[in-house]
């Protein structure tokens, strides 16, 4: 029976072995324990009275911010209002009607639109109301406003009122920066309120100069100089995100809640509009919401505050901290004791253990290099020494040079290796450079200051049987123990087979150059990452003609070619891309781009898409300019619907705006009337002044009606002297007025070698449920009734 040493027990019940970090360990585990079954009940009931706390502070914000945003909506749809039902408003009914809407905001104001030829009368006009000094302006880099450039229309700041010390940028045009000139387009496109991304606002306080604008765009009916799809003003409502929301809110210092507002508009960048001065704490506890604000969405972040965390703490915590500094204690209790003799008998293992691993480590490096020379066939590795003799000449040296190890170790030199007439060209140009003899023996290892160091170079090497091979030299030196040049290295790969494929390569997009400058138009690549990111691959140079960008500006940032593209038309384009590659489908466009130099011109793009095994498409197309096409196109399209003679709509152009107008009367509601005439005894014309007299009447008839009609009105002729007029938004009874001048309009005017010419009338207002024959038929049934009862009359309605 065997005899083992009995080796003592850490408290009886401890082996020594064991590590003193374990015992400590399992001590202050057991010690967590009990102290966390105590705790947990206590804590699950704290966190849940502590998130009904914060949805109770989260709503009130939330409701609190949404009152605010629909307060800011009302006060400037009531200020559109008070425009919209006023002919003319002054500048001090502005401002008695602006001033109590400030609260919580910057500024307001009303913008005019003038048209170019406008602005000088506009100008005057305000300059006659009392300030001199009043011009359309622009800001210039400097962020001062300056004299507007010559635009072809303008929105000029008419009227403000203000919160701020600052002085109010009247004339200021809000077409002159593209932000603000898109949140107006976006409120005429609706026919109601925008409000814009985030802007730096002009002439407020730095304090409160980060915000939106809020436009909406001011139409009046009865305004002739209002174009027909463009209001003839705007107001507008500067609200600064600071002073909005933190309006009556606690000081930062005592805020419970701290509130971001994220800009949606824009999809790949989302802009922080307005963050609480006091920052969010570390805490699960948020709550995210949406609120809209006019055609915006906003994202409204709301986290816990320091204040908050303090003013709910819980108790918890000085239990558990008082429970740990007891386990804690008696952990380091035991620690101590079992640590002191086990920590000088791990000091030995480890010096122990050092040693050997050096050695192991100093055994695989050796046994690694001499694999790696060995391994290094297709790597010709040579060393030398001072002299330039060779003292290693590898496998893929012997392999790729065509000599034995045998034959060049200690025989020959590296120069020697070399073609001759490099070795003196290089020699001559170091020998220039450093103004002194540079020997060819040293040429292929001499690397200049200028040439950033050690760097591979092409040479040309003679082989064993005396051809020629090209490799990639990296020559370095070799240092002893001591940082003693003892020799060189030299390491070179063959390239004769890349060579040839880079000829190849460049002979091949020679080839594809050639062959894309004779395509009237453009051939690209492009390409979708997996994650969205567009880019080009390969474009023509007929891309050039097509966005008046250089190739190599596409091949760097693909977005520039959207940049090109009608704003219209963006999303329409991007939205097909993406289509295309979801579905993989041929992908084929008509888009408008707007030119810095030709202008608008179409363009119609078709590709193909491929899938990338990395989980993007590559489109390989083709794209090509429609303008002329599309030119064409409308130019047949106006001659189908004008009738050649008078110049007027034709029988087509009115059938297919009748139906467009009764369709919006039926869903939407309103007034629709229409005028027939027919010219008296014109018949008779013909026949006593000849057909050429005829038409000039015809032309003359329609000349004179037309210049009486409304920029809404359509005139068509229906065929040989029947004419009708379309009239939207009229009733029966203003359209009877309207014929009435129509009718005396032709009739007080004799036409020169005919006299005078008169027609008959009739009119018809829609009626609910009427048809498009039916309103006809009235029409014609009144100017039936007008030729029976003797001509050169309007015949009322007939009912």
């Amino acid at each position: 029976m065997s005899l083992h040493a009995v080796r003592p027990k850490i408290l009886g019940i401890i082996s020594e072995d064991v590590s003193a970090w374990l015992v400590a360990m399992l001590v202050l585990l057991i010690g967590g324990i009990l102290t966390g079954l105590l705790a947990w009940s206590t804590q699950n009931l704290f966190h849940q009275q502590l998130r009904q706390r914060f949805q109770l502070l989260a709503s009130e914000r939330y409701s609190r911010i949404e009152e605010r945003f629909e307060d800011q909506e009302q006060r400037l749809d009531g200020l559109r209002r008070f425009f919209s039902n006023s002919d003319s408003v002054s500048r001090a009914e502005f401002d008695g009607y602006t001033q109590p809407l400030l609260h919580r905001t910057q500024r307001y104001f009303y913008a005019e639109r003038v048209s170019r030829a406008e602005r000088s009368a506009f100008e005057q006009r305000v300059g006659d109301e009392g300030l001199s000094h009043f011009s359309v302006r622009e800001l210039n880099a400097d962020g001062q406003l300056q004299l507007a450039a010559e635009r072809d229309e303008y929105v000029a700041v008419l009227y403000s009122q203000t919160q701020s010390t600052l002085a109010s940028p009247l004339g200021y045009d809000l077409l002159s920066e593209s932000m603000r000139r898109a949140t107006l387009e976006r409120a005429d496109q609706h026919g109601g309120m925008a409000v814009s991304q985030p802007i730096h606002l002009v002439n407020v306080e730095a304090a409160y100069a980060r915000g939106v604008l809020l436009v909406a765009p001011v139409t009046q009916r009865n305004r002739r100089d209002t174009a027909a799809t463009k209001p003839y003003g705007y107001v507008v409502a500067v609200i600064s995100m600071r002073q909005l929301l933190a309006d009556g809110l606690p000081e930062a210092s005592r805020d419970y809640l701290s509130v971001r507002i994220l800009d949606l508009s824009i999809d790949d960048q989302h802009e922080v509009l307005f963050e609480s001065p006091n920052p969010p704490a570390v805490s699960e506890l948020s709550s995210t919401r949406l609120l809209r604000l006019a055609d915006h969405e906003y994202q409204v972040d709301i986290q816990p505050s320091d204040a908050f965390v303090q003013a709910n703490h819980s108790s918890v915590s000085s239990l558990v901290v008082l429970g740990g500094l007891l386990s804690a204690l008696l952990s380091a209790l035991l620690y101590v004791l079992v640590s002191q003799r086990q920590r000088a008998v791990k000091l030995v293992e480890q010096r122990t253990q050092e040693l050997r691993d050096r050695e192991q480590e100093l055994r695989r490096t050796h046994g690694q290099l001499r694999s790696v020379l060995n391994a290094a066939t297709q790597v010709a590795i040579i060393a030398t020494d001072l002299r330039g003799v060779i003292s290693t000449f590898n496998a893929g040296a012997e392999q790729m040079l065509g000599y034995a190890s045998a034959e060049v170790v200690g025989r020959m030199t590296l120069e020697s290796l070399h073609l001759p007439r490099e070795l003196v060209a290089r020699s001559a140009e170091l020998s220039v450079r450093y103004g002194k003899p540079v020997p060819t023996c040293q040429a292929m290892l001499v690397e200049g200051e200028d040439e950033g160091g050690h760097e591979a170079r092409e040479w040309t090497l003679v082989r064993g049987d005396g051809s020629h091979l090209t490799v990639n030299m990296l020559a370095t030196p070799v240092l002893d123990e001591q940082g003693l040049w003892v020799g060189h290295l030299a390491v070179c790969i063959d390239i004769t087979e890349r060579k040839r494929v880079h000829e190849a390569l460049a002979a091949r997009d020679l080839l594809l150059k050639k062959l894309s400058a004779h395509v009237p138009g453009g051939i690209y690549q492009f390409k979708m990452e997996f994650d969205g990111r567009f880019s080009v691959i390969y474009a023509s140079d007929g891309i050039r003609e097509i966005f008046e960008l250089a190739p190599d500006v596409l091949l760097l940032d693909a977005e520039a070619i959207f940049s090109r593209i009608h704003p219209q038309d963006t999303t329409r384009v991007r939205a097909s891309i993406r289509a295309s590659a979801d579905t993989l489908s041929p992908w084929r466009e008509e888009y408008r781009v707007q030119l810095p130099s030709r202008g608008l011109r179409w363009v119609r793009g078709e590709a193909t898409p491929e899938e990338l095994p990395g989980g993007g498409v590559l489109w390989h197309g083709y794209i090509s300019d429609i303008s002329d096409m599309k030119r064409v196109e409308e130019e047949l399209r106006a001659l189908s619907i004008t009738d050649s003679l008078t110049g007027i709509h034709n029988r087509r152009y009115f059938q297919e705006r009748l139906i467009t107008e009764m369709a919006r009367v039926e869903r939407g509601g309103g007034a629709l009337s229409v005028i027939m005439l027919d010219i008296d005894h014109f018949k008779r014309i013909n026949d006593q002044h000849g057909h050429a007299v005829g038409d000039r009447v015809l032309q003359v008839v329609c000349e004179r009606i037309g210049h009486r009609l409304r920029r809404t009105d359509v005139f068509c002729r229906l065929g040989g002297e029947e004419f009708m007029v379309l009239c939207p938004d009229i009733s029966g009874e203003q359209a009877y007025m309207l014929a009435q001048q129509l009718w005396q309009g032709l009739r007080s005017s004799p036409i020169e070698g005919v006299g005078t010419v008169t027609a008959s009338f009739g009119i018809a207002s829609w009626r609910v449920g009427e048809g498009v024959d039916a309103l006809l038929l009235r029409a014609d049934s009144g100017v039936y009734a007008a030729k029976q009862a003797g001509r050169d009359r309007v015949e009322a309605e007939i009912n």
